[in-house]
C-alpha cells in the first residue's frame, strides 16, 4: 500500500484552509521560542498541537518587536536573555516535527535578524528544518522580491499584512502578492490581548473579501473563546499570541487551546 504523499509548504497550508472548507476558523496560535525557557516553549507547542489547533505561529526573538505590546515584548526579550538566537528557533522548529507536531508552521520574525542570517539561507534553513511559511510584519511587499523568491523557490508561503487604514489599492497589491494567507490586523496599534474586537471589524474584513479569494487569518487582540465564537463565519482563522504568553504555564496555555478549539465546535 502507498502511503499518503505528506504536505509542506504552501501546500500543506492550502490543505490545512481546505480542511475547514471555509466553514470553520483555524486557531493559529503564537509562541516565543525561549519563554519562559526554551525548553517550557516547546513543551506549550506540543501541548497546544495535541488540543486540534490548525497551525502555529513560531515567534523569532528580536530586540526591537516594533508591532509588538507589553507582554510579547516581555517575552522576547526574555528568550533573548536565555540566549536565542534564529538559529535556536530554526532547531526549534526541526525539533517539534521531530516531537510529532503536524501542522503547519509559520515562522514569524522581523526583517533584521533574517537579512543578519542570509535571506537565501534563512529560507532554504526553514525549509529544511519543517517550516511551511514566513510572516515578517516590518516586510511590505514593495521591498520583499528577494524573501519572495526564495521562498517562491522552496516552495514556502510568504504572508503580509493588511490593517483597518488599508485602501483599496493596498489591498489589491497585498492580495496580489500574499501567499497562504493574508494577515488581517485587527487595530491600528500594536498586539496584546483586549477585552472587546473593534466594532467595525466585520465591514474591514468584506473590504478585503471583496478584493481577494485567498485566506483571511485575524490577529491582533484576540484572547478568549468568546472572541473565537464571535469570528465563526467572519475569517478562516485567527491568531492569539499576548494571551497564551500571560499564561507563563504549559497546562494553562493547553486549557486555553482547548477552550478556543471548543468554541468552535459548538
Amino acid at each position: 500500500m502507498t502511503s499518503p504523499t505528506i504536505k509542506t509548504g504552501i501546500d500543506a497550508v492550502a490543505a490545512m484552509f481546505e480542511k475547514a472548507n471555509s466553514e470553520v476558523d483555524q486557531p493559529l496560535p503564537f509562541f516565543t521560542i525561549g519563554y519562559p525557557t526554551y525548553e517550557q516553549s516547546i513543551e506549550t507547542i506540543v501541548a497546544l498541537a495535541g488540543e486540534r489547533v490548525d497551525g502555529f505561529e513560531i515567534g523569532i526573538p528580536f530586540s526591537d518587536p516594533l508591532a509588538d505590546g507589553p507582554t510579547i515584548q516581555i517575552a522576547t526579550q526574555t528568550a533573548l536573555n536565555n540566549g536565542i538566537t534564529v538559529q535556536k528557533c530554526l532547531d526549534a522548529v526541526q525539533t517539534l516535527r521531530e516531537r510529532g507536531v503536524q501542522q503547519p508552521m509559520f515562522m514569524m520574525g522581523y526583517v533584521n535578524p533574517m537579512l543578519a542570517y542570509g535571506v537565501e539561507r534563512f529560507v532554504s534553513a526553514a525549509k529544511a528544518a519543517g517550516a511551511d511559511g514566513l510572516i515578517i510584519p516590518d516586510l511590505p511587499p514593495e521591498e520583499a522580491d528577494m524573501f519572495a523568491s526564495a521562498c517562491q523557490r522552496e516552495g514556502l508561503a510568504l504572508v503580509f499584512f493588511l490593517a483597518p487604514t488599508s485602501n483599496a489599492e493596498r489591498i489589491e497589491l497585498v492580495a496580489k502578492h500574499a501567499t497562504g494567507f493574508i494577515y488581517l490586523v485587527s487595530v491600528t496599534g500594536i498586539t496584546g490581548a483586549r477585552t472587546q474586537l473593534p466594532p467595525d471589524l466585520t465591514d474591514y474584513i468584506a473590504r478585503v473579501r471583496a478584493k481577494t479569494d485567498k485566506p483571511l487569518v485575524l490577529g491582533f487582540g484576540i484572547s478568549t473563546p468568546e472572541h473565537a465564537r464571535q469570528l465563526k463565519g467572519l475569517v478562516n482563522g485567527f491568531i492569539v499570541a499576548s494571551a497564551l504568553i500571560k499564561l507563563r504555564d504549559v497546562e494553562k496555555v493547553r486549557e486555553l487551546g482547548a477552550a478556543l478549539r471548543s468554541a468552535l465546535d459548538d
